[in-house]
């Protein structure tokens, strides 16, 4: 879609032009670039909080927890700013852990989910007081048990089940069908319940779902829960209670031409589903937070013709951004200065890096670029930062929030020295 279209189309962030600038919030962006270079990350404080609060309103029926998860975006000032509108917290990992707790989010509040939790992640997290292991297989919770025995703790578990459901979404973020690496299936989960009283310090109270990300229809998730609710019902026939259902995340975010649904009209789609239950309803978004709420910055190095392409070499690459080139993601791509007048070219928008896959668009109709130019590729506040690298021995770039009508340095720009630090 063409970045006029898409600007018209979308009113679900805080980026927006003004006389032909680029602003996110109060600021001009050019401004931002003017203070700390290119490329940078711009993050919206207003749209993390308010995609948050959007949740909160459409199930304030049932008062879920609201876990916003880490790996989306897991700079601390987002973090932080999650946790003081009352979000709880989603991790992955011992490093995510200590983001949480360094963003002071209560134990209380904190989820731990992930297929391969090591021994000291399990002991850190047990130390933090964290409401709930999501357990993948039974070796993990055997695991779990005989490290909160030694400890002399008792911790809560719910099983993570594989509904087997197809969301419909890109394979690698797909994570409910029976052959990815997520999950208990229902027939082994059913002997876990069975035998779940052998583990003494390991109370098996919940259930956990999480079927995939960026899936932008109610169906999946009503064929997912249906299964779930019908299991839950044959276990508490047979005498087993549970405390917590977990949700999980995966709601879509707009990068497009996409109309996922919103929050509200995902709340009425499946509240009705639990409308008698006395369950703890969790959930963890992510994406449906964080993906509107930034913007990766990049200023023009060259552009170069050949007899087939317009290419606009940027200074961003791969290394910084890396959905287009594993996903093949679409990310719209809006210029920093917009000029009505300027005429349109088509363009493979292209990083730096030594790969054919280093790029950020093809064959896409921009206004006219030259050298020095900024464009912001739109749409990258999830699993931009989170999953950069130092590829080519590149630092990685810096991060900027912006609240009103300032803005912060969130994370300082690497250095060479950085690169190196530690060898």
């Amino acid at each position: 879609m063409p970045f006029r279209e898409f600007q018209e189309a979308t009113r679900i962030h805080d980026f927006y032009y003004k006389n032909g600038e680029l602003y996110c919030e109060k600021v001009p962006v050019r401004k931002i670039v003017k203070k700390v270079g290119t490329p940078v990350y711009v993050y919206s404080h207003k749209t993390f909080t308010e995609h948050l609060a959007k949740l909160q309103r459409a199930f304030r029926s049932v008062k879920p927890l609201i876990c916003y998860s880490v790996k989306a975006n897991s700079n601390l000032a987002v973090l932080r700013a999650l946790v003081k509108k009352g979000a709880g917290l989603d991790i992955v990992s011992g490093g995510e852990l200590f983001r949480a707790r360094k963003a002071k989010c209560q134990g209380k509040k904190i989820v731990y989910a992930g297929v391969g939790k090591t021994s000291d992640e399990i002991r850190d997290a047990i130390r933090a007081r964290i409401l709930l292991f999501n357990v993948e297989s039974l070796p993990e919770l055997e695991q779990i048990n005989a490290i909160a025995k030694k400890m002399r703790k008792k911790v809560n578990v719910s099983l993570r089940l594989n509904p087997n459901v197809d969301p419909h979404t890109h394979d690698y973020i797909t994570t409910g069908k029976a052959e990815t690496k997520f999950g208990i299936d229902f027939e082994k989960a059913k002997e876990i319940f069975k035998v779940a009283k052998d583990f003494s310090h390991a109370q098996v109270c919940g259930i956990h779902v999480h079927i995939g990300s960026q899936i932008e229809t109610g169906d999946p998730f009503l064929e997912a829960f249906r299964k779930i609710l019908e299991f839950i019902d044959e276990l508490e026939a047979g005498g087993v209670k549970i405390k917590f259902l977990n949700l999980g995340g995966g709601l879509g975010a707009i990068y497009s031409d996409e109309n996922p649904q919103t929050a509200e009209e995902f709340a009425a789609k499946i509240l009705l589903l639990f409308k008698k239950r006395k369950f703890r309803i969790i959930f963890e978004p992510g994406r449906f937070i964080a993906a509107n709420s930034g913007v990766l910055v990049t200023r023009v190095i060259y552009v170069k013709q050949t007899d087939v392409k317009n290419f606009a070499i940027v200074d961003a690459g791969m290394n910084d951004f890396i959905r287009p080139a594993f996903y093949g993601a679409y990310h719209a791509l809006w210029p920093v200065a917009k000029n009505e007048k300027a005429s349109s070219w088509v363009y493979d928008v292209v990083g730096p890096i030594c790969e054919s896959g280093d790029f950020f668009a093809k064959d896409r109709e921009l206004q006219e670029v030259h050298a020095g130019d900024l464009l912001s590729l739109m749409t990258t506040g999830a699993y931009g930062f989170t999953m950069a690298s130092n590829y080519n021995s590149r630092p990685r770039s810096c991060e900027v929030m912006v609240k009103g009508g300032t803005f912060k340095i969130v994370r300082k720009r690497e250095t060479h020295q950085d690169l190196v630090r530690g060898e």
